[in-house]
């Protein structure tokens, strides 16, 4: 549209008619690119935060259990260490009683 077209329509139609018909396309262009552009990104974006998600809670789930393992294996280690140091107390105690 020129310039010529724009003002011929302003002087037979006038100002305020003009805008509103400009602001109602731009109203409709506005809902078109929501409707079009945004919902169709929203619900790719929403899928991908789904299996983002699910993933967080399995690496959650997975920590979970690594340190139950962590927790046996420490505990085994120092039931380990206290089964040790009662084995050398009895031999020290068997090396006093034949040194006596």
């Amino acid at each position: 549209m020129d310039m010529k077209m724009l003002s011929t329509a302003v002087s037979d139609f006038g100002f305020p008619i003009i805008m509103a018909v400009g602001m109602g396309y731009f109203v409709y262009y506005v809902w078109w690119f929501i409707n079009n552009k945004i919902n169709v990104a929203l619900g790719t974006m929403h899928k991908a935060l789904i299996r983002v998600i699910d993933q967080t809670r399995m690496m959650d789930q997975d920590l979970i259990r690594l340190q139950q393992k962590v927790n046996v294996v420490l505990e085994y280690r120092e039931k380990e260490a206290i089964i040790e140091d009662q084995k050398e107390k009895q031999a020290l105690e068997i090396l006093e009683e034949k040194g006596k």
